[in-house]
């Protein structure tokens, strides 16, 4: 009740706001914080280049005890004026306003803004007045907030305005850093007034940068492009850089070792939940890739750890189970570590959680043997934190990791959508992306129209959008549960999946869609689980298993 008056205290003191004259200027000395904290005090805070309202820094202040995270700063003024006091915020409870005015002190705020949202108040100069303190501040036990473009626009007091921005002149030193099936890297000389870069391939603008390199992602394999830079500042955007050509590496698909070119994942149960109870020396041979279900989230935020379920899985021991690690790598399958499941609670979201989650995937590799890791987080994820995490661990592992991803249905509908940016940011070390196509209702196909689950149709078309937005075919496989127990809903009887795979890979065997083209290295197929394969009878493995292996 207290922060409620006082709040409704600062909002009846606003006054009525003036239009400011032409000759005015912004008296607010390095106001949208792109020089960091210059001419500003504050108790708690830093600049951050993300989020932004404009350029390339903000505010980011945080309160905490008896602290509410005020910063301020000392503008000069002419007496008996007025001023229009503005800003922009976002985040937890964000408050603007001005005192020492010699008049009526003034302050605006807000309750928590989940996007930049503009605050806008006045003040006018007592007869004596030639400086006042303008500032912003959150609220005790609140949220952090974020303040950018501070401004406090009238007469000039005598201290001027920051001098406008100039627009920058075009970087020099374009060059072509390195290269992959899937990727260019670029690298330039830094612009002295620049906030940002733009990079433009063949003519359209494709990324923009803070620093003075950049990879641009999901490209065709041994394919040539060309590349140019602008820089940008609050004035505008440079001229464009000479352009400079690359061409990527043959071969689309990323990393992978020696899983086969089409291949059979299946997920191994560590647990008992009414499916046949498997050692991993029971799962069938049809299984190419073996995901091991599943890795446990730790304190740690992004980390994890795995602990077998011996008592679960009838006193199987962790000697027993590295043993059958090797021998099935022996057999020449691939055993992997999978990351999720439906109550899956790893997040990654952080530079710090990215390292934690490479660091410990790789220390359970090497304890255990596994081939690699499978991202199956149903909850959602960081495409920036998450390519940091599976380069991280590919630097470490090598070219033969294997990364497989389970995204669900809705994940896949956009390449703009998060676990899709990731499977691009990833392609030249990404083994395969078995969407599941259960536990999904209706989704769009590549032709625009509306699919149902559980027919042929659903599952050609859907994969046709991960085909056309970047994925290699090697990297695109078909998920589905191995018995009607497997999953809620979605089951299909392997005879669906496989004129599935024959409609991609063939052009025959198609529903009411057929694709504009077929996609003869299409990789295979995924099932939930191997150990609902085995209780079904492994009707599963034993019709799609040889038919991805035959497959064109």
């Amino acid at each position: 009740m207290f922060l409620v008056a006082l709040a409704g205290g600062a909002l009846a003191v606003g006054g009525l706001a003036t239009t400011a004259q032409a000759a005015d200027v912004n008296v607010a000395k390095n106001p949208g914080f792109e020089n960091g904290l210059a001419n500003w005090t504050c108790t708690a805070g830093s600049t951050v280049a993300t989020p932004t309202h404009g350029g390339s820094a903000a505010l980011k202040a945080t309160p905490a005890g008896q602290d509410n995270a005020r910063c301020s700063q000392t503008v000069a003024v002419q007496p008996n004026s007025t001023y229009q006091l503005g800003g922009w915020v976002q985040g937890g409870y964000a408050y603007l306003g001005a005192s020492g005015t010699g008049t009526t002190d003034v302050s605006t705020w807000t309750p928590d803004s989940s996007s930049w949202k503009e605050l806008k108040t006045s003040f006018t100069t007592g007869a004596n007045t030639t400086s006042v303190t303008v500032y912003t501040h959150g609220w005790y036990g609140q949220q952090p907030y974020f303040a950018d473009d501070i401004s406090v626009v009238g007469p000039d007091g005598g201290g001027g305005g920051d001098p406008d921005p100039v627009v920058p002149v075009a970087p020099t030193g374009l060059a072509v850093s390195g290269t992959t099936s899937s990727s260019v890297s670029l690298s330039w000389s830094p612009v002295s007034n620049a906030t940002g870069y733009n990079v433009y391939k063949d003519g359209t603008k494709v990324q923009s940068a803070s620093g003075s390199s950049a990879t641009v992602t999901g490209l065709s394999a041994d394919t040539s492009y060309s590349f140019q830079v602008t820089a940008t500042n609050a004035a505008g955007e440079s001229p464009r850089t000479t352009a400079v050509n690359a061409k990527t590496a043959p071969g689309g698909g990323g990393g992978g070792g020696d899983v086969p070119a089409h291949a059979v994942t299946g997920y191994w149960q560590n647990f008992n939940n009414g499916a046949t109870v498997q050692k991993l020396s029971d799962v069938q041979s049809q299984y190419d890739i073996i995901a091991v279900a599943f890795a446990d989230a730790t304190a740690t935020p992004g980390a994890v750890d795995f602990t077998l379920d011996s008592a679960g899985l009838g006193g199987y021991t962790d000697a027993q189970f590295k043993a059958d690690v090797a021998a099935k790598q022996a057999a020449g399958k691939s055993v992997i570590i999978s990351i999720g499941g439906e109550k899956g609670t790893v997040s990654v979201n952080s530079a710090a959680s990215a390292t934690a989650f490479a660091d410990s995937v790789y220390a359970l590799m090497q304890e255990y043997g596994f081939d690699g890791v499978d991202i199956d987080l149903e909850n959602g994820l960081n495409s920036t934190y998450m390519t940091q995490a599976l380069r991280s661990l590919s630097s470490k592992a090598g070219s033969d990791l294997v990364i497989t991803m389970a995204p669900q249905t809705i994940d896949m509908q956009s390449t703009s959508n998060e676990y899709f940016k990731t499977a691009l940011n990833i392609k030249d070390i990404l083994t395969v992306v078995n969407m599941q196509y259960y536990n999904s209702g209706s989704m769009l196909g590549c032709d625009g129209k509306v699919y149902s689950q559980g027919s042929v149709d659903f599952l050609t078309a859907l994969a046709c959008i991960q085909l056309e937005g970047g994925l290699d075919p090697s990297q695109v496989g078909l998920g589905l549960p191995a018995s009607t127990r497997g999953a809620g809903s979605g089951y299909v009887a392997p005879s669906v999946v496989n004129a599935a795979l024959d409609c991609l890979t063939r052009g025959t065997n198609c529903g009411s869609f057929k694709p504009s083209r077929t996609y003869p290295g299409l990789r295979g197929a995924m099932t939930w689980s191997t150990n609902w394969d085995a209780t079904a009878g492994n009707a599963w493995s034993n019709a799609v298993g040889p038919h991805v292996h035959n497959l064109p």
